[in-house]
């Protein structure tokens, strides 16, 4: 089930996407709540990207609503790309409007590649639980220096990334003073060609250990 429509921005309507079950008044309260963010806007990124639509269906395959939105600039979008400023505000008009609509449930968060620049810089302001960052782009992108992030968090990268090589991540990972759980996918590049299902099953398996871990509490190395 897959709704589509537009929600507040801070600079006009986000063309968004909701996958799952109904939320609202009527509605028992999920588990938890999800929000994906794309890659790249400048350079196709939109919120009907493969790995976007994966991470989300892994998402609602374990029973949590997801709300996949289309940065400023991108399709329905009012506005201009801002290099990850603007977009952060973005992404907490998403969360505001999830959040709305099912008060109190835990937020899992998610990006790939620029969607997880974005999301790292913003997970605290936003108040995630879980976060899934996919190809984050470390050097392509400012991530500031190392802090900690006392969420559960997971990091998988593609080991034959041709965009953001896999030495640059771990190495970034390995900065990290709350290090999140990190694995390289062999063989994989950048856009997860042909390696969607394992990308989907690693998601899937990290989130499922973790189920009866408290939201709060830092993940493992």
């Amino acid at each position: 089930m897959a709704k589509t429509f537009t929600l507040p921005g801070p600079v006009g309507p986000l063309e968004a996407v909701l996958d799952g079950a109904d939320i609202g008044e009527d509605e028992a309260a999920p588990p938890a709540i999800g929000v994906v963010c794309h890659p790249h806007s400048l350079h196709g990124g939109s919120l009907n990207n493969k790995v976007v639509y994966i991470l989300a269906r892994t998402f609602v395959e374990l029973g949590v609503p997801t709300l996949r939105f289309n940065f400023r600039g991108v399709g329905r979008s009012a506005g201009e790309y801002d290099a990850g400023r603007g977009e952060q505000a973005d992404l907490a008009a998403a969360v505001a409007w999830l959040q709305e609509r099912c008060p109190g449930s835990p937020l899992w968060l998610a990006g790939f590649s620029f969607g997880s620049f974005v999301a790292w810089q913003a997970h605290r302001d936003v108040h995630a639980t879980r976060m899934v960052l996919v190809a984050p782009p470390v050097n392509l992108f400012d991530f500031g220096p190392p802090r900690p992030v006392d969420i559960p968090w997971f990091v998988i990268q593609g080991a034959a990334d041709e965009i953001v090589p896999a030495d640059a991540v771990r190495q970034w990972v390995a900065t990290q003073p709350n290090p999140p759980h990190y694995i390289e996918l062999p063989d994989a590049g950048h856009f997860f060609h042909a390696r969607l299902n394992d990308l989907r099953e690693s998601v899937s398996r990290w989130l499922t250990d973790r189920a009866e871990e408290n939201p709060m509490r830092g993940s493992d190395p």
